[in-house]
This record gives structure tokens, sequence and C-alpha cells, in this order.
């Protein structure tokens, strides 16, 4: 069976959560599906947002290389290509992991996180 490519949602960097949520909602229409302390992850329509606190420090930049995720159905396929292709490791799919995904991830050349996600 082959994966099904079903979204891609940006992951922007935050220095405050509660305050970027008030903003995007306010200031966008986006409704909150899910926050804490670290995290947050917006939604309008079809169209997602995420949001992740950083330090911005040296350590944990704010500005750095970006973060995607793309969601999709049936994931197995879509990993077995990217180790064939030598863009993962065997062992890099994370399978059930504490927020309900199956997912993996890498860095392209300009250091910016790409990760492809299944709902479990």
């Amino acid at each position: 069976m082959k994966t099904t490519l079903l979204e891609i949602s940006p992951v922007m960097p935050s220095q405050d959560i509660e305050r970027d949520v008030a903003w995007y909602s306010e200031k966008t229409g986006f409704d909150v599906l899910h926050k804490d302390d670290m995290y947050a992850v917006l939604k309008r329509d079809n169209l997602f947002i995420h949001l992740q606190w950083h330090a911005d420090t040296e350590d944990d930049p704010l500005l750095g290389g970006s973060v995607i995720k793309i969601f999709v159905q049936n994931i197995q396929p879509i990993f077995e290509e990217f180790v064939q292709r030598g863009t993962v490791k065997p062992d890099k799919l994370r399978l059930g992991t504490p927020w309900n995904t199956n997912e993996f991830g890498f860095y392209d050349l300009n250091n910016n996180a790409i990760f492809i996600v299944e709902d479990a």
C-alpha cells in the first residue's frame, strides 16, 4: 500500500507560547487545538500552525533552522523509501510516541528539520 500525503504544517519558534497563541487567535482567527508551556497547535479550516518554545540561547536559538511536519497516512512505505535513499537510518522510525504519533525526521542541507508524521 502506498503512503498518502495529507498535509504540511509549519512549526514556528516562540519565546512566549501564551502570548503568541493569544496573538494568533486575535490577529489571524486561528483556534487553539492544544497548548502547554512548550508547544501549541493552532487551526483554521484545514490549515495548522504549530508553535514551539525556544530559549533564544546559543544552545536553543529562537531563530535558526525551521521545522515542518508532513502528515501522512500509512507511514511505513515512505519510511522504507527514505531509508533506501539514505535519508534516514533504519532505527529512526518512532512508533507510538507519547503524543500519539508514528514519526521520523531528518535535516536538509540548511539545517531545517523535516518530520514525517502519522497519527497513531
